[in-house]
């Protein structure tokens, strides 16, 4: 029975999840592999009204953006709780923010408030706070160190709250009751084409919007483990589902993962593909270590598990289908895949029982689902975990869609796609030049399934713009409240979207991390060995870059080539290159880690003005990746990264 909260606001629903589950723990923190610290739903709500009362009297006003700079961690959630029911707006950031970054977003959303996760981040903002000129106010979250001059300890903000508390302050409780659907409860700050951070607005209804349709049923008695940044939209909704469900969080680490799902042995979370492509290869070094007998049984029962999946997915109709198919044809294959399960059924249940089911056991055998999302999962992870018993729910949304648009279901589970939409979504296919909207499209036979082209969706969770920044909200939020994706997809036959690509310059990676390649590039440029060069690395683990070189300075350096084609195997241009990247890279110092470009290749034609870039020398992305889709391949595939 489905159990989840519906409240009008989010303010609303931490009040209904403390009246529904009071006593229920709703954040775990690990002390020890084996010790968890709960607090309680009731704990929370009163802290979090405490809180909000502190902030008040500090000066918050409804509306207000606050800022929240902090990784994962149980007074993030708390502060969080703070600002909304002050009917204030969460502006958050990781801790890895950049000085520039901070600069930019504290400024441009105005923020006189910030919440500052630790001792390194409140040296940080003190040390720039003569370039934040608005803000007032510093709130140091963590209870392990000592505030500067002029920082407040957030103990010290939720007495001063208390005290109003116990005065008959209703402050609180009027500002809850002023809150409206279409307030904002959050304004995140994303990179931008230029490099510059945009906030997307996202509103207390599209936030509740995403409690209804998320099609996985949890209740008080499940565990969930939180890996994911959380001010990353995509691990915020889950954890304010979480809370709706009444289902206890476990903040995790990479460090301590292995142990924690072995221990906290949880039945749902959220992950990313880098999550998976780390259990994979781990379940693989421990197949290659095992005893020869042990490695074969794994090799059968994963054979029987590919070949039953599969029968499976074929029968159910989820299969990825491509392509339109004949019901006859179909018909006859399904009786195929019946006698090949007929006769697979003993043996796959004596393996799946006896080899298999450790497998799940050592990725946390209590897990009933996973959606994975923030970049897409590899088709090879994908399969390996649904055959061998683990359904991976991949995901599709962004942040300006608070965030998701489609999403796998148990009965819904087509490798390869992310799925069917979810309830009350639109999308539409729409040809990247003409802006032609190829489905659904009444005139094509199969309406327009199988045809590519850039996704348009509308609905109740798209964002109400880019904060203060009315032009660029108007290339992507067009008439009739669609909006541009930037994301290149088409529908499947069986009605799964399959996410083909990206139109827009924006690189996921598979842990996640969202970054613009045209600062990097624009700062490659600057060398006198690089003529052009496109940054790569959409749903991988670095950031690669295909490079034409500049043939006379080489030349000039004293290397026989006659043509770019020369250069691309000389192993002397490729070290030049190589530490060339370093040195451009390292000059500014403005780019994190995940940002560094790690492999390249060189190319040996230039990129033509009306092919490769536009008449502006504009980089056309779609049609470079496609071109050089062999050579990308390579690059990630490659065994050893030498830059």
């Amino acid at each position: 029975m489905d159990s989840r909260i519906i409240a009008s606001n989010l303010a609303d629903l931490y009040k209904k999840a403390a009246d529904k589950y009071e006593t229920l723990p709703a954040f775990a923190t690990r002390r020890t592999s084996l010790e968890w610290q709960p607090v309680t739903f009731r704990e929370l709500y009163e802290r979090g009204r405490k809180l909000s009362a502190g902030l008040i009297e500090l000066g918050v006003e409804a509306r207000e953006q606050v800022g929240l700079l902090s990784d994962n961690r149980y007074e993030w959630m708390l502060a969080d709780y703070g600002i909304q029911l002050s009917g204030a707006v969460n502006t958050p950031r990781g801790a890895d923010v950049t000085d520039d970054e901070l600069i930019y977003i504290v400024n441009h959303a105005r923020i006189r408030v910030a919440f500052v996760e630790n001792d390194a981040l409140q040296k940080k903002i003190v040390r720039l706070r003569p370039e934040l000129p608005e803000l007032q106010e510093i709130i140091l979250m963590s209870p392990k160190s000592e505030p500067l001059e002029g920082v407040r300890a957030l103990e010290e903000v939720m007495a001063i709250g208390a005290l109003q508390l116990e005065k008959g302050d209703k402050r609180v409780d009027e500002r809850m009751e002023g809150i409206r659907p279409d307030d904002l409860f959050t304004l995140i700050y994303t990179s931008g084409t230029t490099g510059k951070p945009k906030g997307v607005m996202l509103t207390h209804s599209n936030m509740m919007s995403q409690m209804s349709v998320i099609p996985i049923e949890l209740a008080c008695t499940d565990r969930v483990l939180s890996i994911l940044p959380i001010w990353h939209i995509f691990e915020r909704v889950f954890e304010v589902y979480t809370i709706s469900c009444g289902a206890c969080n476990y903040y995790t680490s990479i460090r301590t993962l292995g142990e924690d799902l072995q221990n906290v042995e949880p039945t749902f979370m959220g992950s990313a593909p880098r999550l998976w492509e780390s259990l994979h290869q781990r379940i693989l070094d421990n197949v290659r270590s095992a005893h020869p007998v042990r490695r074969a049984l794994f090799h059968i029962a994963y054979f029987l598990g590919h070949y039953y999946q599969e029968s499976i997915f074929y029968i159910t109709e989820n299969d990825l289908q491509l392509k339109p198919q004949s019901r006859i044809k179909r018909a006859i294959f399904k009786i195929g895949h019946l006698i090949r399960l007929f006769i697979m059924v003993p043996w796959y249940g004596f393996f799946n029982a006896a080899v298999l089911e450790s497998v799940r056991k050592s990725a946390g055998g209590s897990i009933k689902a996973t959606v994975s999302g923030g970049g897409a999962l590899p088709i090879e992870i994908d399969k390996f975990f649904n055959y061998i018993g683990i359904p991976v729910l991949e995901g599709y949304g962004m942040t300006e869609t608070c965030p998701v648009i489609a999403v796998r279901t148990e009965d819904k589970l087509v490798n390869g796609t992310v799925g069917p939409l979810v309830p009350d979504t639109e999308i539409r296919i729409v040809d990247l030049e003409t802006e032609e909207v190829l489905y659904p499209n009444s005139k094509n036979p199969y309406e327009g399934r199988g045809m590519r082209g850039e996704i348009w969706v509308r609905g109740p969770q798209v964002m109400k713009g880019y904060y203060r920044e009315p032009e660029i909200t108007k290339t992507v939020l067009r008439e009739g409240g669609w909006l541009r994706t930037g994301d290149l997809g088409m529908m499947t036959f069986n009605d799964s979207l399959k996410i083909l690509g990206r139109s827009k310059s924006t690189i996921v990676l598979s842990n996640g991390e969202n970054l613009e390649p045209e600062p990097i590039e624009m700062q490659l440029r600057q060398s006198r060995y690089i003529e052009q060069c496109m940054v790569v690395g959409q749903d991988q683990k670095f950031v690669g870059a295909l490079i034409v070189p500049k043939l006379e300075t080489f030349v000039e350096e004293g290397i026989n080539a006659d043509s770019l084609k020369d250069l691309v195997d000389h192993p002397k241009a490729h070290k030049m290159i190589r530490d060339e990247i370093r040195t451009m890279m390292a000059r500014t110092g403005g780019f994190k880690r995940f940002e560094q470009v790690r492999e390249f290749r060189l190319l040996s034609k230039t990129f033509k003005v009306g092919d490769e870039v536009t008449n502006l020398f504009k980089l056309k992305r779609h049609v470079i990746e496609k071109k050089y889709e062999q050579t990308i391949k390579e690059m990630f595939s490659a065994k050893e990264v030498k830059v």
